[in-house]
């Protein structure tokens, strides 16, 4: 009888340890249920940037090239420079600075008070500048080694900026164009000055450069072809995208 009681006893106590298990599954099943479900494989806010569609491979050869007598005419380079609102004591940036050749003559319409950043991703085109700036007595000339996707200037401290025959070069133009947003001071220009072609064969459609250029947030403001009689060649004036302008 006694055996048969304490069997009794230890059933029971079984039994309430099984409810009591039970019902603390049920909570912790519950707890996750109201848990967000998020896919491994998502990236929330990220922005796609890809583009689909060939790249010239950035010209790592002589820089003398850059340097022909008739090149300044040919693409009325004081004339650019107006366009883009160039005049003493302003802030350029010389995205693809190769030579140097534009970035000089910046830096000449800028004068003491003024400053040129010359950005290459090419550490020995940035030996060749910082050679030239010293030999030329140009002391507004500062070098930037930017990366594929970024042009790495510091925050609001460009008024204009020219790329010159580059953007059939970059890799990542979307990115590059977005990072390069927040250099520009308020009201800043974007010249891009590129020839008509595929985007492997040294040169990109304008409609596509427009069109990548609106994907970073850039509006195009002008759009010249004077830069050279062939008609390939084509000069773009953008600026950022107020999307809190108003129009009336």
């Amino acid at each position: 009888m006694k055996k048969f009681v304490i069997g009794l006893v230890l059933a029971k106590l079984a039994f309430l340890s099984l409810v009591v298990f039970t019902a603390c599954q049920t909570a912790q099943l519950s707890n996750l249920e109201t848990l967000p479900t998020v896919s491994p494989t998502a990236t929330p806010n990220k922005t796609d940037d890809n583009i689909n569609r060939p790249v010239s491979e950035p010209y790592a050869g002589d820089l003398s090239i850059f340097e022909d007598e008739n090149r300044a005419k040919n693409l009325q380079i004081d004339r650019v420079m107006d366009i883009l609102k160039i005049t003493a004591g302003k802030s350029v940036a010389d995205i693809g600075a190769g030579s140097g050749w534009f970035t000089t003559r910046a830096a000449k319409r800028v004068g003491e008070k003024g400053k040129v950043f010359a950005v290459e991703i090419n550490q020995e085109y940035i030996n060749h500048i910082n050679d030239r700036a010293k030999r030329e007595n140009f002391t507004n000339i500062q070098t930037v080694l930017g990366t594929e996707n970024d042009p790495k200037l510091a925050a609001q401290t460009v008024d204009a900026v020219l790329i010159l025959k580059t953007y059939h070069e970059i890799g990542q133009p979307v990115t590059v164009l977005r990072n390069l947003r927040k250099a520009l001071k308020k009201d800043a220009l974007v010249g891009i000055i590129d020839r008509n072609g595929k985007g492997d064969d040294h040169g990109i459609d304008k409609e596509k450069v427009v069109e990548e250029a609106k994907r970073a947030g850039f509006i195009l403001k002008e759009e010249f072809d004077f830069t050279k009689a062939d008609g390939m060649d084509y000069f773009l004036i953008f600026q950022v995208e107020n999307k809190n302008k108003t129009t009336k």
